[in-house]
């Protein structure tokens, strides 16, 4: 499980279904169904990102921006070039859009 990588996040909540928008500034845009209430917005990107890339919602980690829309998560198991690539992949496949 060693690797750890930081990732910088752009979150729309809100929206029709949550996905990975694509590349943001220096990070990536997801748009998440999840209201930014109580919390359920983070949830929203939690889930996201663990089923993204694949690994448990244990696994992730909003480390700063837990009120913003600007937030900073923490992915251990993968490393950062995976992270990229998967983030990549989940953006390109509009998954019938």
């Amino acid at each position: 499980m060693g690797a750890q990588s930081r990732l910088t996040l752009r979150v729309s909540p809100g929206a029709a279904r949550s996905r990975v928008v694509g590349p943001y500034a220096s990070g990536w845009k997801v748009r998440v169904a999840a209201p930014a209430t109580d919390g359920r917005a983070n949830d929203a990107v939690i889930r996201l990102l663990s089923s993204t890339c694949d690994v448990p919602k244990a696994q992730v980690q909003i480390v700063s921006g837990h009120t913003s829309r600007d937030k900073i998560i923490s992915l251990t198991g993968l490393d950062a070039d995976e992270v990229q690539r998967r983030l990549a992949a989940a953006s390109a496949d509009p998954q019938g859009e």
